[in-house]
């Protein structure tokens, strides 16, 4: 990309890009991101999952952020993403005092990474096409 259309799709790189990498790095720094975490949720083998999971989210969060293999780098992104949404966010409809406008609430940051993340995959292939 070139022009305007970099200078838009930078920002989207840098929100998607520092996000996945801190996350990424709380997963190893804090265990309530963490182990605690991923225990409470029900994944097995919770400290090995986190750190999996974190350095994923390290490595591929840093190649979002500097641009490189954009395409290759956002579809581990958006299983990871995915996962989350399906295992912490629509789990709240069925808890009490929880429901669907406490997840909307509490979903908003995942469903924007969700959004970004398809807009660099997509914008991606648009741009190979175009060229």
């Amino acid at each position: 990309m070139t022009g305007r259309g970099f200078r838009g799709v930078i920002f989207i790189r840098i929100a998607v890009g520092l996000i996945f990498f801190t996350q990424g790095i709380l997963k190893y720094t804090d265990a309530n991101m963490g182990v605690i975490r991923f225990t409470r949720i029900g994944f097995p083998h919770p400290a090995f999952t986190a750190h999996f999971v974190g350095a994923f989210e390290i490595v591929f969060g840093l190649l979002v952020l500097v641009g490189l293999w954009t395409r290759l780098t956002t579809i581990p992104l958006l299983v990871i993403i995915c996962t989350a949404i399906a295992t912490t966010k629509i789990p709240e409809f069925s808890r009490a005092n929880e429901g669907f406008w406490f997840m909307v609430s509490d979903a908003r940051t995942d469903f924007a990474m969700l959004m970004s993340l398809l807009f660099l995959l997509t914008n991606a292939w648009v741009d190979r096409a175009s060229s």
